[in-house]
C-alpha cells in the first residue's frame, strides 16, 4: 500500500485517475525529467537517471491496478483464480504474493495478518482465498506464466 501511495504522489493521481489521465502526468514527468535534458557534467544528471528509473516503474505499477486494466484482465483472472490451484504464497507487511500452479503470481495489497494467518491455517487455502482475499483487496499481476515479467 506504501508504493501504491508513493506513485500516486509522484504522479499526482488518485484511485479515480482513468489510463488517460495517468499516461498525460506520466508523460510531463518523462519531459521533466528525461536525463537527455541534463549534461554529464550537470550535478542533476544522476538525480534524473534515477528518477526517469522511478517514473517508468511507477507508471508500469499503477496501469497494472487500474481499472481499465482490471476490466481487461478480468476473464484470465478469474480463470486463474476459480481453475488453478495455489503453488506458493508469501505475506510480508500487508502483501500477500499467490503464485498460481498455471504459473501466473498475483500481489493482493492491504491483506492484514490476521487474515493471512487464516488463509495458512485453512485446511482449504484456495476456497478461503476465493471467499476471503481474491475479490476483496486491490491486486495486480505480478508475473505471467510464461515469466515475462509485469513489474
Amino acid at each position: 500500500m506504501k508504493r501504491i501511495g508513493e506513485y500516486r504522489k509522484l504522479f499526482g493521481v488518485d484511485e479515480n485517475t482513468d489510463l488517460k489521465g495517468l499516461k498525460t502526468s506520466y508523460r510531463n514527468l518523462v519531459k521533466e525529467w528525461h536525463p537527455d535534458k541534463f549534461r554529464d557534467g550537470d550535478a542533476r544528471a544522476a538525480e534524473a537517471e534515477d528518477m526517469s528509473r522511478k517514473i517508468i516503474e511507477g507508471y508500469k505499477f499503477l496501469v497494472s491496478i487500474a481499472p481499465e486494466t482490471k476490466v481487461a484482465n478480468a476473464e484470465a483472472y478469474e480463470i486463474t483464480t476459480s481453475q488453478a490451484g495455489i503453488a506458493d504464497y508469501m505475506h510480508k507487511g500487508l502483501l500477500l504474493e499467490i503464485t498460481f500452479l498455471d504459473g501466473n503470481t498475483y500481489e493482493f495489497f492491504g491483506v492484514p495478518r490476521n487474515v493471512f494467518l487464516k488463509f495458512h491455517n485453512s485446511d482449504k487455502q484456495v476456497r478461503f482465498a476465493k471467499r476471503n482475499i481474491f475479490n476483496a483487496y486491490l491486486y495486480r499481476l505480478a508475473k505471467q506464466a510464461d515469466d515475462r515479467t509485469e513489474d
